[in-house]
């Protein structure tokens, strides 16, 4: 393990890679602005996400027949003319989106063979979701598998940010003692989701594998759904050669030389993987692997792709 940092984010602080800091969290904000500005939706760049609820707003939504009450500078005249009866213009109304952060906090992510920890990645793509959120105009939120620990709660702009970067600290330095799992994660994100919500699943492999299939597509069918896949090379491509272990002061190899042993590994490592890669993208959720050697923003460009609105 190496405090080299990887990529493009050279520029954030510097840190151990086996626990995240505060200051390298708080660091990363400069990474997501040099990637661009707030996004660019179909009318222009926006700030905040649009509602499909009718209301008064900056965008224009559609027109229907004028009523007692509406506001006669919305009149729309060409369509007033043309039918011979009032009309009125409707416009989206913008309205703040949730992104949710949902972290995996299983023992399997404190763990790292390059650059830093899967825990310590985490966090960084965590932070870099925080900042893209800010960006964005939304209220950011964060919660993890715990039965007693309350989800951090939505807040917009940097403050929000902060809460969440705090968190992420926390959660990341060491496995959690109450860590309930996954599951018991996604059943507090949607208590807290509303329509057109940003989930982004930070975990294992064998984390998300272990949920059950059919929750994936209710989250995307009402939610912009992204799942990074934490990863370390050495699960990826392991040695030959015997590979050296230390548990409870005992040095342990394993020999990785035969067939069977190297299939057994890549069952346990490497077909979570792909079944997951396999899966999520055919029921509408963006899915990419992170691996602790590359920049932790390589998957920002998985925002925006066809955003929902929010409800």
């Amino acid at each position: 393990m190496t405090s080299k940092q990887a990529g493009n984010d050279d520029a954030a602080a510097m840190a151990d890679g086996i626990t995240p800091s505060l200051a390298e969290l708080v660091a990363l904000r400069a990474v997501v602005t040099a990637r661009g500005q707030a996004r660019r939706g179909r009318f222009g760049i926006s700030g905040h996400a649009l509602s499909p609820l009718r209301g008064r707003g900056m965008e224009y939504a559609e027109s229907r027949e004028y009523s007692s009450g509406d506001d006669a500078r919305h009149i729309d005249w060409r369509l007033t003319a043309r039918t011979g009866r009032a009309h009125t213009k409707l416009f989206q109304a913008e309205r703040e989106r949730l992104s949710l952060i949902v972290a995996d906090t299983s023992p399997a992510l404190y763990f790292g063979t390059r650059v830093r920890f899967k825990s310590v990645q985490a966090a960084r793509a965590g932070a870099i979701a925080a900042w893209a959120a800010v960006r964005d105009g939304d209220r950011i939120a964060a919660l993890r598998g715990s039965r007693t620990e309350a989800p951090v709660a939505p807040a917009a702009g940097p403050r929000g940010a902060l809460r969440v970067l705090d968190a992420l600290v926390r959660w990341y330095a060491r496995p959690p003692q109450d860590d309930a799992g996954l599951d018991v994660a996604l059943d507090h994100a949607q208590r807290l989701l509303r329509p057109g919500s940003r989930l982004l699943v930070l975990a294992d492999a064998q984390s998300v594998a272990a949920i059950a299939q059919r929750r994936w597509p209710a989250l995307a069918q009402h939610h912009e759904v992204i799942v990074l896949l934490l990863t370390d090379p050495l699960e990826d491509a392991p040695p030959k050669s015997p590979l050296p272990f230390q548990h409870d002061d005992r040095r342990i190899e394993l020999d990785l030389a035969s067939a069977a042993q190297r299939q057994a590994w890549r069952n346990e490592f490497v077909r979570p993987i792909e079944r997951v890669m396999a899966q999520l993208p055919a029921v509408g959720v963006r899915v990419q692997s992170l691996s602790t050697q590359v920049a932790s923003d390589s998957w920002l460009p998985l925002l925006g792709r066809n955003r929902p609105l929010v409800a």
